[in-house]
């Protein structure tokens, strides 16, 4: 029975539809993890995630967890430029 149903026309387009939910969904998170890294420099990260396909995985964990820690360890001068750059 269940040889019947994996070639059927129905599961080839459910298998299709899902692989396609699955690519948009990878290219969301990719295209804003990488535009992250690009905009803090971090050259590394930036390759490791256009290189290795997670399924947004990794990216996710970017975003979230990895990019943030930078904002709290700042150099002195870049709050120095911070605090300039507001007024």
């Amino acid at each position: 029975m269940w040889e019947l149903f994996l070639f059927s026309k129905a599961f080839v387009g459910l298998m299709f539809a899902a692989l396609m939910i699955l690519v948009m969904w990878s290219l969301v998170w990719k295209g804003i993890a990488l535009w992250k890294a690009a905009r803090k420099g971090d050259k590394w990260w930036f390759i490791a995630m256009l290189v290795i396909n997670t399924i947004g995985i990794l990216e996710i964990l970017y975003i979230y967890i990895f990019s943030e820690k930078k904002k709290k360890n700042k150099l002195p001068e870049e709050k120095m430029a911070e605090t300039m750059s507001e007024k």
